[in-house]
């Protein structure tokens, strides 16, 4: 409508001021005296502007309002200027003198060939009537640093949530895998890898049942869908074969060397036949002398006489043979026990010959017997079974 744009300022106190570009305020009177018919022309539609505010525009503030209180405008300002190019027909203020002027297009309204794009600016001395903006108030100021370090606390939460259960996850993965890694017969580190499992089921129990830590919660925890692996993993477990019962020590079983009376002594008599060296010279190699064991010489007759004759003779027998064997082998006699069972031990019956042969018998032994048989120069035995295995395994 106009080429200039053009402010009228209803200020309290001060009435109506008229406000050009590159011109001070001034009165309304002022300015359609300076301004000639044109001003005429302009104000006339400025008042119209007016009018339809008052009638259209105020009464949003003024009336009443039951949810809405009354708002009595403190400073009006009015403009009219250049507008952008094709908005003049859809203003408001524009609709409302169409319908009151039924004139649609008005030559002049619009200057020709205006297409200005950059909105009129406010009269600076109207600036200062507008709010001032002082920025964020202290309680704005603390809201706005509280949520700041909310935000930044709940992201710091999340992230080492996050990474808590990554590492629980992680590490129970990682023990599972190294247990199914293991062989079932390497039993000492499969055990190792079983005790380790237990004591993540063990973490993962206490978890579900008083509850998951706060520095793991925050919904990120799964661990609940570690617990049917490790169990599963800890049910394959075969513990190893209980070891063998120990074997019981067999008792050493005296070696006896058996010789034949009738080989060794005249019938009835005790003293050596000269043709019996050989054969004792046999069983003293058989028989050696050991600390800790006894060199025990028994003798033994048939059923043939006197009793008493008989153990009588066993026992000289027996002596007669201890006799030589100690003289010729430099045995000490403490390593000898002599003994004459007669005929109370037979081996066979007495009833046939060949019986009664087999029962006229001197028997050599070795019995373990602790500090027996000190031989000097030898350390004396700790334990009769000791020796016995030495001797067994000889």
């Amino acid at each position: 409508m106009m080429n200039d744009t053009l402010w009228l300022a209803a200020i309290p106190d001060e009435g109506i001021s008229v406000w050009r570009e590159s011109f001070a305020p001034s009165s309304i009177a002022a300015w359609v005296s300076t301004g000639g018919s044109m001003a005429m022309q302009q104000q006339v539609l400025m008042n119209s502007l007016m009018s339809w505010f008052h009638t259209h525009v105020k009464a949003v503030f003024t009336d009443e309002n039951p949810d809405i209180p009354a708002i009595a405008p403190t400073a009006v300002l009015w403009g009219m200027g250049p507008i952008l190019a094709g908005s003049l027909a859809s203003s408001v203020w524009t609709a409302w003198l169409s319908r009151h002027t039924a004139m649609q297009q008005v030559a002049g309204w619009q200057p020709v060939g205006s297409d200005n794009t950059v909105l009129s600016l406010f009269p600076d001395f109207v600036l200062p009537l507008l709010p001032e903006g002082h920025g964020l108030t202290p309680r704005a100021r603390a809201r706005n640093c509280a949520l700041g370090i909310f935000t930044l606390a709940a992201v710091a939460a999340l992230l080492s949530s996050g990474w808590n259960n990554r590492q629980l996850l992680h590490r129970v993965s990682f023990d599972i895998a190294r247990y199914d890694r293991i062989p079932l017969d390497d039993y000492g580190p499969k055990a190792d890898a079983v005790a380790v499992l237990r004591d993540d089921a063990a973490l993962l129990d206490n978890y579900a049942r008083n509850g998951v830590p706060a520095r793991m919660s925050l919904g990120l925890y799964h661990g609940e869908r570690l617990r049917l692996p490790v169990l599963n993993a800890i049910r394959s477990y075969i513990p190893p074969p209980p070891p063998p019962k120990p074997q019981e020590k067999i008792k050493p079983v005296p070696k006896i060397v058996r010789l034949d009376s009738m080989s060794l002594f005249d019938s009835g008599k005790s003293a050596l036949k000269a043709s019996s060296t050989k054969l004792l010279v046999n069983s003293l190699v058989g028989i050696k002398a050991r600390p800790g064991w006894l060199i025990v010489v028994a003798g033994h007759t048939d059923n043939t006489g006197n009793a008493h004759l008989n153990q009588t003779l066993s026992l000289k027998r027996a002596e007669a043979v201890r006799n030589w064997m100690r003289d010729t082998g430099d045995v000490p006699e403490s390593c000898f026990a002599v003994q004459g069972y007669g005929a109370s031990r037979p081996i066979a019956t007495n009833d046939t010959t060949e019986g009664r042969a087999l029962n006229r018998r001197v028997e050599i032994s070795l019995v373990p017997q602790a500090d027996a048989c000190q031989i000097p120069g030898e350390p004396s035995a700790s334990s009769q079974d000791d020796d016995a295995s030495q001797h067994n395994g000889e």
